[in-house]
């Protein structure tokens, strides 16, 4: 599997998380559409594109579990969270119930708009470890109060890799009349992921992590009653359009003057890579191989688990507790000494070591990062055990 990659052989590879990996096919298609926007631009945006986005999102629709009416490109999730931020109303006071387990961009986004508008974004604390889902709903839950009018909160938590309770936490917040906000960045391509039935008011998800999709390609769901309410972070020809489409929520947010949409395009092909070369089973392999290694790192690092080894709680990544006083000199030292791309992700106070598993990985490539720690851990004073 690694030859269908362009990965430099040189670098142990455990950073999918972070940006993805294209695979080559996919890759090529993505170039063979920008050669052809290049030939002729003009007939390609103004005629071509539009037949390639219907196809594309037609595809996506029936992966995702959703109508190719609800939802639209993005280049990223904090381009989406953006868009919806910019449109919500919400007054002095009212609050948003969040999690300390989110991206930091996110946050940064939710704290704008705060300091904006006058509303508290609440990042209620998720004690690690975890010992079950339950334990993550009371805790997430014990936040709300009268003032909540929205939650937000990741499915996979990109610091830890943990994974979150979202269908039952959307299902209460329904009940409660809160608006439900969805950063699911993680998840296509390393979980099923059916809308419908999971039922968001909005949810945002990348094609170019764990769908090997080239970079700038993610997706904006939006249900139906919040679609005419969502402004359009940039303003272009489709807002009052001249030629309005079938949906003034689509004219809003897919116009937005020239720009290479070819990623987006590429998905029928990410599609059928992923089918072609049975991406279920290989995720398969890659989430046993995360579970069979993720309680020797801890004991080589002499602290514990942050859950249950389980499908329940871990996918395709995993967080290993790490004491460091110095996590970005530990970072450049495993990449520039040992040749290995991995995070060492800052949360709360604390730091974890995560390593990413695809295709392309194997037991070896881990073997490799052990013995990396271990030489570290003998060597330096970089790793506390």
């Amino acid at each position: 599997m690694k030859s269908q990659f362009n990965l430099d052989p040189k670098i142990t590879f455990l950073n999918h998380g972070s940006f993805g990996a294209c695979s080559k096919p996919i890759f090529q298609e993505y170039q063979r559409l920008q050669l052809e926007l290049e030939n002729e631009p003009v007939h390609f945006i103004q005629k071509k594109q539009a037949a390639y986005l219907k196809i594309a999102k037609e595809r996506l629709a029936k992966f995702i579990g959703c109508n190719a009416n609800d939802f639209f490109f993005t280049p990223n999730p904090t381009f989406a969270i953006n868009t919806i931020m910019r449109s919500l109303d919400l007054k002095e006071g009212d609050e948003i119930l969040s999690t300390n387990h989110e991206y930091g961009a996110m946050d940064r986004t939710w704290n704008f708009y705060c300091k904006k508008s006058g509303a508290k974004y609440i990042r209620q604390s998720i004690a690690l470890p975890v010992v079950s889902k339950e334990q993550i709903l009371e805790e997430f839950w014990s936040g709300y109060t009268s003032k909540t009018k929205i939650v937000f909160l990741n499915q996979i938590s990109s610091c830890t890799a943990l994974i979150f309770p979202v269908k039952e936490i959307c299902d209460k917040a329904r009940e409660l009349g809160l608006i439900t906000i969805i950063d699911g960045a993680h998840v296509p391509g390393q979980m099923d992921l059916n809308l419908t039935e999971l039922n968001p008011d909005f949810y945002t998800g990348t094609l170019h992590k764990w769908m090997l999709a080239p970079k700038g390609s993610s997706f904006l769901y939006v249900k139906q009653r919040f679609q005419e309410m969502l402004d359009p972070l940039v303003v272009g020809w489709g807002y009052e359009s001249v030629s309005p489409g079938e949906s003034q929520f689509l004219d809003y947010q897919e116009y937005q003057g020239t720009r290479d949409i070819s990623a987006f395009l590429c998905t029928p092909k990410v599609i059928d890579f992923l089918e072609e070369n049975d991406w279920q089973t290989v995720a398969k392999k890659c989430k046993q191989l995360v579970f069979d290694n993720y309680q020797r790192f801890c004991d080589v690092l002499n602290t514990q688990p942050i859950c249950p080894i389980t499908e329940e709680f871990l996918v395709q990544m995993a967080s290993i507790p790490i004491k460091t006083s110095n996590p970005a000199e530990l970072k450049e030292l495993l990449f520039n000494k040992y040749k290995i791309e991995i995070p060492v992700m800052p949360l709360n106070g604390n730091y974890f070591l995560r390593y990413s598993i695809n295709g392309y990985n194997s037991q070896e490539d881990l073997d490799i990062l052990y013995k990396a720690l271990q030489d570290i851990i003998a060597t330096t004073n970089l790793i506390e055990v």
